[in-house]
């Protein structure tokens, strides 16, 4: 739908004028031609296996402890439309932050899809006068939807060959398991490079393998004397915050000196003339790493989901580095236009374009493949279960209204004291008054490990695991994060210090009757997505379908 059109539906929806004056932000191009440089590249992460149109809260609450606070990406709400000189009220408000969130997603509407983003990507490339793009995938592609599920990734493959997408890494990918994602791989008409993921010795020496490398560390693409070097950077923590039962043969890591070395490779062959790391660190990691390993000029970013409008500039010993993040569930494309000449960067352009459904006509033939693809799964889909009573989402450091559904369905249908659930930032959006399908539900849950879990702890253990998770999210050491938010719980309250030291930040667990924890008292448990144990419960999704009917 064109800006003159969906103006025109505004009002035949009967929106205020006072409302619809918000719409004169919109300016007759949204999306300007690329007027800058000679290569172009673009950025999507975290897209979740989302192929149609989402509403996507971003978070009331983005805790950062040390240095990080108060500083990108650890800002929401107010304190972020301050910082990047967004005004309320506007379009960017609605779609960068949390603030009245349900009444603008009725007027702006669904973000993302992948028909939009294409038609977003073709105008681009007309639109240029040099026609050098290369199209980039931070990862966390293949899973996060029912279909992606169900068929292992394919369905995301099929989309991002169309697409075009010309290099990808990886974090959630690995879930359906080293062979399948191996299987998929060559499937994928682009190129997947990861330069921290190894095999380890065992592993290297049952297979007799010359290199432990299990992916090329990075490509080099050349467009009219212009190189441009991409490194991938895959989630280093994969083994530990997802089951090494999956990969057991592969080890992770962020893998520093090994990432200097390759840079320094490429700097020294004068193989080319700019490098990008195409990370699923997460952002804090990006900016420390930024700051440690020196020869990269550009930091493309994901993992934790952030929207960040403008880059970071981060100083090291040869230069500076520009670190980016591109939010996720397709809501975004990065556009980073480069000027190279004279085998050099001269400069560089950056833009976080949002991918606004309304706006743009949805390319046919991505359409007409995505509605293929799910046409087999449609009746189970759409599925109705529920209404939402209240706007449902996921993303915030604490807690989530969708993620206090889970829990209350774990606690009702488990027959237990408390309920535990994984701190994902995955996860769509509903509005009040919108349908619950069965295919919301698996926007939830979608794992290839989603079983649930029921067994006794004692006070103490419920607080390590708290005191854990809390570590992994408020570590001053960026090395030492791990990108979620904090595990959410049902049946009790806690009080969370994050700037305490570890083993200090939880304290005040009671239940819901107000009686504190006991520390050596076994309370009944339940929880789901266990990752070093395998669970025979119901899957979550069938919880959750159950309590909802």
């Amino acid at each position: 739908m064109i800006r003159r059109q969906f103006l025109q539906t505004l009002g035949l929806l009967g929106v205020a004028p006072g409302l619809a004056s918000c719409f004169f932000s919109i300016p007759k191009e949204l999306y300007p031609a690329p007027d800058f440089g000679n290569v172009t590249l673009l950025h999507i992460t975290d897209c979740h296996a989302q192929l149609l149109p989402v509403y996507y809260r971003e978070p009331a609450a983005n805790f950062g402890v040390g240095v990080s606070y108060g500083r990108p990406p650890h800002l929401a709400g107010k304190e972020f439309l301050g910082f990047f000189g967004i005004k309320p009220g506007l379009r960017e408000a609605y779609v960068f932050t949390h603030l009245n969130f349900a009444e603008a997603a009725a007027i702006y509407g669904k973000m993302g899809g992948f028909a939009h983003l294409a038609t977003l990507i073709k105008q681009i490339k007309q639109a240029s006068p040099h026609g050098n793009f290369l199209l980039l995938d931070g990862g966390d592609t293949w899973q996060g939807s029912a279909t992606s599920l169900w068929t292992q990734g394919a369905d995301m493959l099929a989309v991002c060959n169309l697409l075009g997408v010309n290099v990808m890494t990886g974090h959630w990918e690995f879930t359906y398991g080293s062979a399948q994602v191996l299987a998929n791989i060559r499937d994928f008409k682009g190129e997947f490079v990861a330069q921290n993921v190894s095999l380890t010795e065992e592993a290297q020496f049952a297979s007799g393998a010359e290199s432990d490398a299990v992916f090329k560390p990075y490509i080099i693409k050349e467009f009219n004397n212009a190189r441009i070097a991409i490194i991938g950077q895959a989630y280093p923590y994969t083994p530990i915050a997802n089951p090494k039962r999956l990969i057991p043969d592969w080890q992770f890591g962020i893998q520093e000196q090994r990432l200097q070395k390759t840079v320094d490779e490429i700097r020294q062959k004068k193989s080319a003339n700019v490098i990008i790391l195409l990370s699923h660190n997460g952002m804090d990691v990006d900016l420390k790493l930024a700051a440690r390993v020196s020869g990269i000029d550009v930091i493309l970013g994901g993992h934790t989901h952030d929207a960040i409008p403008k880059p970071v500039w981060i100083a090291n010993s040869s230069g500076k580095t520009c670190v980016t993040n591109a939010g996720s569930h397709g809501k975004f494309l990065a556009v980073l236009d480069l000027d190279i000449r004279q085998n050099r960067l001269r400069d560089l352009r950056y833009r976080l374009l949002p991918v606004f459904s309304n706006l743009l006509e949805p390319d046919t033939e991505m359409q007409d493949l995505i509605n293929s693809l799910r046409k087999p799964y449609l009746a189970k889909l759409q599925q109705p279960l529920a209404v939402a009573d209240k706007l449902l989402y996921r993303r915030d450091s604490f807690k989530g209204t969708f993620d206090q559904l889970i829990l209350d369905a774990l606690l009702t249908e488990n027959d237990t004291q408390i309920a535990l659930s994984p701190g994902f930032r995955w996860g769509t959006t509903l509005l009040p008054g919108q349908p619950i399908t069965y295919e919301d539900v698996m926007n939830h849950t979608a794992i290839t490990y989603p079983n649930t879990l029921r067994r006794n702890l004692s006070g103490s253990e419920i607080r390590a695991i708290l005191e854990d998770a809390a570590d992994n999210l408020f570590n001053e050491d960026p090395y030492y994060q791990q990108g979620g938010d904090m595990v959410r719980v049902g049946g009790m309250s806690f009080r969370c210090e994050p700037n305490a030291e570890f083993g200090q930040r939880i304290s005040q667990m009671r239940l819901n009757n107000g009686a504190l924890l006991d520390a050596n008292k076994a309370y009944t448990i339940s929880s789901w997505a266990s990752v070093n144990q395998i669970a025979e419960g119901r899957p979550m999704a069938d919880v959750l379908v159950d309590y909802l009917k």
